[in-house]
C-alpha cells in the first residue's frame, strides 16, 4: 500500500463556508431598501459514486443517505411587484455517508458543500420551473483526513407558491468536484482503505424544501 506524508495545512468547514457569507454580508446591507430575501430549508437524498479499494483492483462501495440543504436567496424588487426573474443564492448542503473497503469494515466520509449561484426563473401557467449554475467548495472529511475542492454544481427544479411568501421547492441537483486521485484522505500512518476513482467526483441530490421570503 502506498505512503504519503501528512498535510500541515488544513481547511476547516467553518472558514469554508465564512468565505462566501461574508461578501453576501457586505452587499446585502447595501441591497437591502431594494431586495427581498429568502431562506430555504432542504431534505434531499444524495447518490454518489464509489471509490476505488487501496490495492486499486475493485470497488469501494459508498453509501447513498440523506442530506440537509439549507439556501439564502437574494433578489430585486419593484414598485410594480412584477414577477421575479430569478435570484442570487448561497447554497450550503451537508452529506453525512461512510464507504466500506474491501474488509468489510466501514468508513465515516462525510461532505459539505458550499456554493454561491444563479438561479434563473421561467414562468409556467400554475408553478415555476427553475434553473441553477454555481461554484464553490466541497470539503471532505473521513475518521483519518480532510481535504477542500474547487467545486460546480447545476441544478433543475420547482416551484409551487402556498402564499405570498411561502412556497415548496423541488430540486434535482449535481456537484461536480474536481479531486486528487491520489489523496490520502482515507489513509492512516501510512495505511490507505481507498482512493478517489478518478480526478472527477459527482454527487447527485434529490431535495423537497420551503422557501419563505421576507
Amino acid at each position: 500500500m502506498r505512503s504519503y506524508p501528512q498535510k500541515s495545512i488544513k481547511l476547516s468547514p467553518l472558514t469554508v463556508v465564512s468565505s462566501f457569507l461574508f461578501p453576501l454580508m457586505i452587499s446585502s446591507s447595501n441591497l437591502a431598501h431594494s431586495t427581498e430575501f429568502e431562506i430555504t430549508p432542504m431534505l434531499g437524498y444524495t447518490y454518489s459514486p464509489d471509490l476505488v479499494n487501496a490495492e486499486r483492483s475493485g470497488d469501494s462501495s459508498v453509501s447513498n443517505n440523506a442530506n440537509f440543504s439549507l439556501a439564502l436567496a437574494w433578489q430585486e424588487t419593484s414598485s410594480q411587484r412584477k414577477p421575479s426573474q430569478g435570484q442570487g443564492q448561497v447554497l450550503i448542503n451537508y452529506v453525512n455517508r461512510d464507504f466500506t473497503d474491501s474488509t468489510g469494515t466501514s468508513h465515516d466520509f462525510d461532505t459539505l458543500y458550499t456554493h454561491f449561484s444563479g438561479v434563473t426563473f421561467i414562468e409556467e401557467p400554475s408553478y415555476i420551473t427553475t434553473f441553477g449554475v454555481g461554484v464553490g467548495a466541497a470539503h471532505f472529511n473521513s475518521d483519518y483526513d480532510n481535504a477542500t475542492y474547487f467545486s460546480l454544481t447545476t441544478a433543475i427544479g420547482t416551484r409551487h407558491n402556498i402564499s405570498d411568501n411561502l412556497s415548496f421547492i423541488t430540486e434535482v441537483r449535481a456537484y461536480a468536484t474536481l479531486v486528487d486521485e491520489d489523496e490520502q484522505l482515507f489513509c492512516q500512518s501510512g495505511t490507505c482503505f481507498a482512493y478517489f476513482n478518478g480526478s472527477f467526483w459527482l454527487d447527485t441530490n434529490i431535495s423537497l424544501g420551503v422557501a419563505y421570503s421576507f
